[in-house]
């Protein structure tokens, strides 16, 4: 299934440029950053339970948030891309 999370950090302090740090590198290892703070995961549902844990034990709630869009295996046509950047496929390979 496709996942768009989205996550809304506070960096004003060291902590919190630290979590956002820490979240977007999490992100990182199950999907593509496809704005700055939005990524797309094509996981399992038990890569998405590992991944959600993960990020909710990084994030301080009374601080930061997090918002998961659940696009589910048909997710294709409920994307539309416009503007400068390439869009991203989750499904093409993936080069470093």
């Amino acid at each position: 299934m496709l996942v768009l999370i989205t996550y809304d950090v506070s960096t004003e302090t060291t902590e919190g440029r630290r979590r956002l740090r820490q979240v977007a590198k999490t992100c990182l290892n199950y999907g593509q950053r496809v704005q700055n703070s939005v990524f797309e995961c094509l996981v399992d549902p038990a890569q998405l339970a590992s991944l959600r844990q993960q990020l909710l034990k990084e994030i301080d709630t009374s601080e930061d948030s997090l918002r998961f869009y659940f696009l589910g295996k048909n997710w294709k046509p409920r994307i539309e891309h416009v503007g400068i950047s390439e869009p991203y496929d989750p499904e093409g390979p993936l080069i470093a």
